[in-house]
C-alpha cells in the first residue's frame, strides 16, 4: 500500500523526525458543509493543529494516489467541486483504481493515517449503531475499523441521531477503548451529555500520550476512541436537540427516508429548526478536536518509546 502514498514534503519530513501529526479527514470538505464554508472550515482545522505545534495532513485520493497532506488547491477543489467520493475501508480500491477523486471517512482515513505511520486523528464525531439496526443491521464502518486499525481518533463521541448505548456497547464488544478527555461522560455530538460513562477518564495530554504508547507497547491493536465534548459555550441542551431531532424522525418516517439518505436528511432538518446553531456547534467541536488532537500527537512524540514504563524494583 505504501507505493500508493503521496506524502506532502513537511509532513514526511515530520514523520521522518519524530515530529507530531495529525490526520484529518476529507469528507467534511466534500459532504459535510457548503461551499464555501467547507474550504473554510478545512483550513481553520488545520491551523488549529499548527498552533498547537504539530503539522496537519488532510487525507484524499486523486489520481490513483493516497494523499497525505492535501495542499490548497487540492482542498479548494474538494470543496467547490463536490463530486468526490465517499470513501470507506470498501471503497478503497475502487476508486484507487478508477483514478477517481475520493474524498475519506473516519474508517478511510484511518486505513491511510495508520499506511503513513500517523497515530493521532482528528474528526468531528464517528459514525456507530442507528436506531432500529436490529432490523436493518445499519452499522458505521467506523466502529469495526477503530477494532482493526492502531490510530487514536479524537472526537466530540457520536452523533446524537445514532443508536448511543449500543455504539457504546458494540465498541466494548469489539475491544475499543473509550476514553474521555477531560470528561466522565460519552458526548453526544452537539450536546456535552449522553448520560453514559467512558471507560476512564483522562485530563492531560501528557496521560493520553503515555496511554497510547502502553497500547503500543501492548501490540493489542486497533484504534482508540479520546472523546473530547464540545466546548460548553457552544454546546447545545440535550432535550432541546432531542426534541428537534424526534419531529425529524418523523418526518423522514412518512417521507419515507431510510438507508443512506436518512443521516443527511436528519442534519439538514436539525440545521434547520435549530436556527444554522447546529452548523455552528458542528464547527466548533470540529476546531476544539483539533486543537486536543495536536495536543495529544505532540505528547506522544515528546514522549518517544522510551522511558514510559517504571520498573517496581522487583
Amino acid at each position: 500500500m505504501k507505493d500508493l502514498l503521496y506524502i506532502r514534503e513537511d509532513v514526511g519530513e515530520a514523520l521522518a523526525t519524530g515530529h507530531p501529526v495529525v490526520a484529518l479527514e476529507s469528507t467534511i470538505i466534500s459532504h459535510g458543509l457548503p461551499w464555501p464554508e467547507n474550504q473554510s472550515v478545512a483550513l481553520a482545522v488545520e491551523a488549529a493543529v499548527r498552533e498547537r505545534g504539530a503539522i496537519p495532513a488532510t487525507v484524499g485520493l486523486d489520481r490513483g494516489r493516497i494523499v497525505i497532506g492535501m495542499d490548497r488547491a487540492m482542498i479548494t477543489r474538494f470543496a467547490r467541486d463536490g463530486n468526490a467520493r465517499k470513501v470507506s475501508r470498501r471503497d478503497l480500491a475502487v476508486c484507487l483504481a478508477r483514478r477517481v477523486p475520493g474524498a475519506t471517512t473516519v474508517a478511510g482515513t484511518m486505513i491511510c493515517a495508520a499506511a503513513a505511520g500517523i497515530r493521532v486523528f482528528a474528526t468531528g464525531g464517528i459514525g456507530g449503531v442507528h436506531r432500529g439496526a436490529e432490523e436493518t443491521l445499519d452499522i458505521s464502518a467506523d466502529l469495526e475499523e477503530l477494532a482493526r486499525t492502531p490510530v487514536a481518533v479524537v472526537c466530540a463521541g457520536a452523533k446524537s441521531i445514532l443508536d448511543l448505548p449500543k455504539t457504546l456497547e458494540y465498541l466494548e464488544t469489539r475491544g475499543v477503548p473509550v476514553l474521555g478527555y477531560r470528561t466522565d461522560e460519552f458526548p453526544a455530538f452537539h450536546c456535552r451529555e449522553s448520560g453514559l460513562a467512558v471507560d476512564a477518564r483522562l485530563d492531560e495530554p501528557e496521560a493520553v500520550a503515555a496511554f497510547l504508547r502502553m497500547r503500543d507497547h501492548l501490540g493489542l491493536g486497533g484504534g482508540e476512541i479520546i472523546a473530547n465534548p464540545i466546548p460548553s459555550a457552544d454546546g447545545i441542551v440535550r432535550e432541546e436537540l432531542d426534541a428537534w431531532l424526534a419531529h425529524a424522525f418523523r418526518e423522514a418516517a412518512l417521507a419515507g427516508i431510510r438507508g443512506k439518505e436518512l443521516t443527511p436528511f436528519l442534519l439538514t432538518r436539525l440545521g434547520e429548526a435549530s436556527g444554522g446553531r447546529t452548523v455552528e456547534a458542528n464547527r466548533a467541536l470540529v476546531l476544539h478536536n483539533a486543537g486536543v488532537a495536536g495536543d495529544v500527537a505532540r505528547a506522544y512524540s515528546e514522549l518517544g518509546t522510551n522511558g514510559i514504563f517504571v520498573s517496581s524494583g522487583g
